[in-house]
């Protein structure tokens, strides 16, 4: 099939003016970690039947498709067409002419969003503690509370000794029983970077009474110092939010630009036919099984934040997000309000009809064709664990260079 081209110009100036584009790798994530776009979303040619219909949820949305020269984009775009996609064009000259014109290309996956919280960081100073001080907080017996933001699986895999699994979204929610004296100091730790400081900084924004911390590169810089971790744990944060945390993360959210609404104005949205939605629900799955709004589909908030190229593609978007408890919905959405989305809250519902199950789980790519990230599991070569740190010192410098991000931090 013969398919229009775009140029990389076309495509800054779709990013710049905040128009719907879809620009999606056909590689393997293996080389999609290699180099792309900072928009760029991967999906592998041999993953399209599985993934498309899920993330890019408007079938006449205008995508892009590209490779580094493997021959992929005349796989893809049959194989896009032939579950109804009608907007479909490729990058003339692929990822050869993007690096061409001098366009920046990053490495890693999620790189937007790890530049976010590296953007974060620098803007508002986040404070953080080194892992050997950490380390003496522990040993001296201090008064912490260490909370690990990532998912239950991975802190289950492997944890600082003595934290709570606390996965992001939920912190607002449940800082006030992790850590009810306000003398406690609480530290915030992921595998490497991002979660750490958009949590530290989560708390730090909703007014929590305690002095917050971020354990400074994660899990990564404790095991470069020398620290032990430990395998197994399985503590987990009870609900208890600190006085005043629920209305001041809707404060949060309404200076991020957040915009909260009801099932009237959310039909409005559901019913246009131009414009791509997304809708999530960011609780966590036992709540979403349980019974969830029709229609949403569930990604926990932290998650949303670090993963938001995995779960919303379509750069432009507009993202809807529910929760029936409110909180973690206004901090996960305000998190992407500064990211450049446009972004609401819907209010009630769950007094009505629900539907229950599980969340959609999409089946894991074959793992020789994975990125091996290398911030998990426990066989990571120190000199990848470093590199990984240092490629993240200078994304900043990078995002400023880039030009297209649209991102601001309140």
């Amino acid at each position: 099939m013969k398919l229009q081209t775009v140029t990389p110009a076309d495509i800054r100036r779709a990013l710049l003016l905040r128009e719907e584009i879809a620009l999606l790798d056909l590689r393997y994530e293996a080389a999609f970690a290699t180099g792309h776009p900072l928009f760029a979303a991967n999906m592998a040619v041999d993953r399209i039947a599985i993934e498309a219909e899920a993330r890019l949820p408007r079938k006449d949305v205008p995508v892009v498709l590209y490779d580094d020269g493997e021959g992929l984009v005349a796989a893809g775009a049959e194989r896009l067409a032939a579950l109804g996609y009608s907007n479909v064009r490729t990058l003339h000259g692929g990822l050869k002419a993007w690096r061409a014109v001098g366009y920046e290309v990053f490495e890693d996956v999620n790189s937007y969003s790890k530049a976010f919280g590296e953007l974060v960081e620098s803007r508002r100073h986040t404070p953080s503690f080194s892992a050997d001080e950490v380390a003496k907080l522990i040993a001296d017996g201090a008064k912490i509370a260490i909370l690990d933001v990532r998912r239950f699986d991975e802190y289950a895999t492997m944890n600082i000794p003595g934290s709570v699994s606390v996965p992001g979204a939920e912190l607002v929610l449940r800082a006030g029983s992790a850590a009810p004296d306000p003398d406690t100091t609480i530290i915030v730790n992921c595998a490497g970077r991002t979660r750490s400081i958009i949590g530290t900084q989560s708390l730090i924004n909703a007014g929590v009474p305690n002095k917050v911390r971020a354990l400074r590169n994660g899990t990564i810089g404790w095991t470069l110092a020398r620290h032990t971790l430990d395998h197994g744990a399985d503590r987990r944060g009870g609900i208890g939010p600190f006085e005043g945390g629920a209305a001041n993360a809707r404060d949060v959210a309404y200076r991020a630009g957040v915009r909260h609404i009801g099932a009237n104005e959310m039909s409005v949205l559901a019913a246009q036919t131009d414009r791509t939605l997304y809708r999530f629900d960011v609780r966590d799955p036992e709540e979403y099984a349980a019974g969830h709004l029709p229609g949403f589909r569930h990604y926990p908030g932290g998650q949303l934040v670090q993963e938001t190229d995995m779960a919303a593609p379509v750069r432009g978007a507009s993202i809807v997000l529910t929760d029936d408890k409110g909180v973690r919905a206004d901090m996960t959405a305000s998190w992407l309000a500064q990211m450049g989305w446009e972004v609401y809250v819907c209010e009630g519902g769950y007094d009505g009809a629900r539907e229950a199950g599980p969340p959609l789980v999409l089946p894991k790519p074959d793992p020789a064709h994975r990125y091996r990230r290398p911030y998990e599991g426990t066989e990571v070569a120190e000199r990848a664990m470093q590199a990984y740190l240092d490629w993240e010192y200078g994304l900043v410098e990078q995002l400023r260079r880039d030009g297209t991000h649209g991102f601001y931090v309140i």
